[in-house]
């Protein structure tokens, strides 16, 4: 709690430094405006950007189940046939040093302007730290306990139900945390790329109409969600964690 109160009152002193700023510096609102000027849209331009919400909303959702999905895949068959590693652990570093704003419009072209091009996106954004996370758990498996369940006659599947997907869960939690936050600007990124609904296309919108004030309140709707998202995970790892561990 005190961290909070700390950090919110972080917070309002920039506020008030960039409001200061602004009014003494007479800075162009075309420029930069006011926080001031930021929440009176935040409210007054509600209905305008309200349609924009939805669509950002479930595009990051079934972007981070799409994640969640292809990321424990790969971390599970790599774990299970470590073989694979060395052929598939480089295509997927690859993979992240790939610009997503220059393989966009190549998603776009190979499979038009609907749905899979942007979960393509997100996805591409998202299911690395998630995997990375998960292997992460596996390897950190106590090496004796495993030993010891091998002498029991445990089987593969059996070591990996009751003792290496047990330990991973703290590190799949982390991995989520990071691919929560992701995404939301995955989502972003794949409504630049020809949506018609969206925070993305309503911040293009913004942008060509010169309405700064508009999309500062869209990046504090990105912000928002991030912060919803990562706090869900919080929540649910703490429930499973705790179920877990009794």
């Amino acid at each position: 709690m005190m961290k909070v109160l700390k950090f919110s009152g972080f917070l309002i002193s920039l506020l008030l430094i960039w409001e200061a700023c602004v009014y003494f510096l007479k800075v162009d609102p075309y420029t930069l405006p006011a926080p001031s000027a930021i929440i009176k849209s935040f409210f007054v331009d509600f209905p305008e950007y309200y349609p924009h919400l939805i669509p950002t909303i479930q595009l990051v959702l079934l972007g981070l189940v799409c994640s969640i999905i292809f990321g424990i895949l790969f971390a599970v068959i790599l774990n299970l046939i470590p073989a694979l590693n060395d052929y598939i652990y480089p295509l997927l570093i690859m993979s992240q040093n790939i610009p997503v704003i220059v393989i966009a419009p190549l998603l776009v072209i190979w499979f038009g302007f609907g749905l899979l091009p942007k979960l393509i996106v997100i996805t591409l954004v998202c299911f690395f730290p998630i995997t990375v996370s998960l292997l992460e758990g596996f390897n950190e498996t106590d090496k004796d306990l495993k030993k010891y369940m091998q002498m029991m006659g445990a089987s593969r599947i059996e070591l990996f139900t009751k003792l290496e997907w047990p330990n991973s869960m703290p590190f799949l939690f982390n991995g989520l945390k990071i691919a929560g936050t992701y995404s939301v600007m995955g989502a972003i990124i794949s409504e630049w790329l020809g949506s018609d609904k969206g925070l993305g296309k309503f911040m293009i919108l913004a942008q060509r109409a010169f309405q700064v004030d508009q999309v500062f309140v869209a990046i504090v709707w990105i912000i928002m969600f991030a912060l919803i998202i990562y706090a869900i995970i919080e929540g649910i790892k703490c429930f499973v964690l705790r179920w877990n561990h009794e």
